[in-house]
């Protein structure tokens, strides 16, 4: 009982190995993921600037409570940078500025000169084999 379930685990476990093909994007799929990706930094920044007004509200309360008890407080540091609102988040997409380019270069899809007789010529379709 054992060995079969080692051997089947052993099979199991072989086919974690097995390569997986390279995945082929379209340009859509490019785009929703460049557009996935401006929204994440963005939403990094919305959160580092709701921590720094956090973290301003905190110093000014201890700063108001230590006043109020008597105690003595260094003032607070003088090169710190004020919190930066991120805004509102929009994305333009690199291929929404670009140019389209046509599909085809000419204006048709047919061949230039008209076809006169048919492709295969005057041979026959079929060989007789004379039975």
């Amino acid at each position: 009982m054992k060995r079969s379930l080692l051997c089947l685990s052993m099979l199991l476990a072989t086919s974690v190995f097995a390569k997986l093909p390279v995945p082929v994007l379209t340009e859509e799929a490019k785009a929703k993921a460049e557009e996935a990706k401006a929204k994440t930094a963005w939403t990094a920044k919305v959160a580092s600037y709701k921590l720094c007004l956090s973290m301003d509200r905190a110093a000014g309360n201890y700063f108001m409570t230590a006043a109020s008890s008597g105690k003595s407080v260094n003032p607070a540091a003088a090169g710190v940078p004020a919190c930066a609102d991120p805004g509102s988040f929009t994305y333009v997409a690199a291929a929404a500025i670009a140019v389209a380019k046509p599909l085809v270069a000419g204006s048709s899809h047919s061949p230039s000169t008209p076809a006169f007789s048919p492709p295969t010529g005057n041979a026959p379709a079929a060989v007789p084999t004379g039975k």
